[in-house]
């Protein structure tokens, strides 16, 4: 009896309440909420057979059935949207060894290709339990940004460490010989029963220092694959960042 393929979730966590910009995930953006632009992209995916809005508010559940969205309500009192995400999942029932992707809800132009990028590994290897993107650092100024977290890997792609600061340092900046830096993105593919196990570690002391929740899983010993994207994405953290999406979406459909 052969296996059974795993499937594809895309669970999309919505909070309303952000401190840098509150009810983000309903703001218009060309006269559709945020989360809209978001789902809509995620459809266009053919390799996901379910995408799935995680909120804890009321208002947000509504603007996703308004359009004709999925989403499952999920307690309003979670740390991180990680354990957000576990609920989620255990709300809507999947099995261990399906494969979640987190997708932000705050990056309404996000390439529909990076899914299956992100996706593939686990699907390749059913024995991994965790992978991420990684995009080339072009713009100097990221390299010291500690807003962007950068990375380093092993000869077989996997996390070695992320790091708000610079990895690797350059100890004589004199040398000719300059280090390549890469920056994390924030999307990752989990195995639902790994998701839940993920969930239930204590906080790592590098996650701690760091802010980084990736560190817990590399601190207890579980790989994280990495897989380098040529595709940049743009967050919306405060609203003039709407004004710069809608400006690419005027480029992009002219």
């Amino acid at each position: 009896m052969s296996p059974v393929e795993p499937k594809i979730v895309a669970i999309i966590p919505a909070r309303y309440h952000s401190n840098r910009f509150e009810g983000k995930p309903l703001a218009l953006i060309n006269g559709k909420p945020m989360i809209q632009h978001v789902v809509e992209r995620a459809r266009q995916v053919a390799l996901l057979s379910r995408v799935v809005v995680a909120t804890d508010d009321e208002r947000i559940a509504r603007a996703v059935e308004a359009f004709g969205g999925s989403w499952v309500m999920t307690r309003s009192d979670h740390a991180t949207g990680t354990d957000r995400l576990a609920e989620a999942a255990q709300l809507i029932g999947i099995a261990d060894q399906d494969v979640i992707v987190n997708i932000q809800g705050d990056q309404p132009l996000f390439p529909a290709e990076i899914v299956e990028q992100v996706a593939r590994p686990l699907l390749d290897d059913p024995a991994l339990p965790m992978a991420t993107l990684i995009y080339k650092i072009v713009r100097p100024e990221e390299i010291t940004d500690p807003n962007h977290v950068k990375t380093v890997f092993d000869c077989h792609g996997n996390a070695l460490y992320f790091s708000r600061s610079p990895i690797p340092f350059q100890r004589d900046p004199g040398e000719q010989d300059q280090p390549t830096y890469y920056k994390h993105l924030g999307f990752y593919a989990y195995r639902k029963g790994f998701l839940v196990t993920f969930v239930g570690l204590p906080e790592g002391q590098w996650e701690r220092f760091e802010k980084l929740e990736q560190l817990r899983a590399l601190e207890f010993g579980y790989t994280i694959r990495v897989v380098l994207t040529d595709h940049d994405s743009v967050e919306v953290d405060t609203p003039q960042d709407l004004l710069r999406v809608e400006q690419v979406l005027a480029a992009t459909h002219g």
